[in-house]
Order: C-alpha cells, then sequence, then structure tokens
C-alpha cells in the first residue's frame, strides 16, 4: 500500500530524454494511423481484404486510440483521478488489442509478432499490479515498456511490413 516512504509519482516522473522518444513515438505513429485511417475513408488506400476479419476490426479499434492516449498518460501529471481513469481504459485497450490478436493469424498459424500477445498481458497485470502496491516506479517502467516495447514496436511492424492492413492503407504496399 501506499505509505510515506512510498508515495504515488506526482509530476513528469520522465527524464527529459525519455519524455522526448515518448513524444516522438507517440507523435509519428499517431500521425501515421490517423494518415492511414484517413486515406481508407476517403477509398484513396487500396481495398484490403482483412477489414473484413473480425478479430483485425477489433484489433485496430483498440489499438489506434491506446497510441495517443498512452503517450499522453506517460506525458501528463501522474496521480491524478483523470490519470487513474484513462490509465485504467488504456490497460483495458490494450488487453483488447492483445487477446483480439490471437485471432489474426498468417496462412492459419501465429507470426512472430504474437510474441507481444503475452508480453502485452503480462506488462498488463504488472502494471495494475504495481500501481496498487504503490510500487510506483515499477509501475513506471511497466508502462514505458509496455508503451515502447508492446505497442510502438509492433505498431512499426504493422506500417512497414507489406501486405499488412496498415501497410496498404498507407503506402499502398501489397504483399
Amino acid at each position: 500500500m501506499l505509505s510515506p516512504s512510498n508515495p504515488p509519482a506526482k509530476g513528469f516522473d520522465l527524464s527529459p530524454a525519455m519524455r522526448g522518444i515518448v513524444l516522438a513515438a507517440s507523435t509519428i505513429l499517431t500521425a501515421m494511423a490517423l494518415y492511414a485511417i484517413l486515406r481508407a475513408m476517403l477509398g484513396i488506400a487500396p481495398a484490403h481484404p482483412n477489414i473484413r476479419s473480425a478479430a483485425i476490426v477489433l484489433h485496430v479499434v483498440s489499438v489506434i486510440p491506446a497510441i495517443p492516449l498512452g503517450g499522453y498518460l506517460l506525458l501528463s501529471r501522474k496521480g491524478t483521478a483523470l490519470h487513474k481513469q484513462l490509465g485504467k481504459l488504456w490497460i483495458a485497450m490494450m488487453v483488447v488489442t492483445a487477446l483480439s490478436a490471437i485471432f489474426i493469424r498468417t496462412s492459419g498459424s501465429f507470426s512472430f509478432i504474437h510474441v507481444f500477445v503475452p508480453l502485452t498481458l503480462i506488462g498488463a497485470w504488472q502494471t495494475v499490479r504495481y500501481a496498487r502496491l504503490g510500487r510506483i516506479a515499477e509501475h513506471r517502467k511497466q508502462i514505458v515498456g509496455m508503451y515502447l516495447g508492446a505497442l510502438m514496436i509492433p505498431g512499426l511492424v504493422a506500417f512497414l511490413l507489406p501486405g499488412r492492413l496498415m501497410n496498404v492503407w498507407t503506402f499502398g504496399w501489397p504483399a
């Protein structure tokens, strides 16, 4: 629990370098996602058959808002009621994203990117656990790891790997 020797984090608790990394990653991936969705909505992007998959739609709908929300949470003041509520929402989005990914298969089997499913689920559990225990340093470490590792890395893969939905919508590169 929280005690005088282990108070909740307040203020802006990331180093300036880490704040810069989070800001850059959040801004770039959010802009890319908005660009891809705009192209798809306007009919500019090539059609992609995966958009008919309920698992992919759920995955995209849960992960896209998690990108800017996670960046906001990492860069904003900590310990407030708003931070806690939005943090719960972000964790829920990440869990839905990970669980929906289980049902997304390449040629009927899991791909290398599925390694992020257990990492995300374990990270989400540990994030909540550390926050409830008042172990804010560990909580912060888990959140930063999930954001940069479980969200940004697969996000970049989704945009850069030819044939993936976000890649096709952004660049028009078929598989």
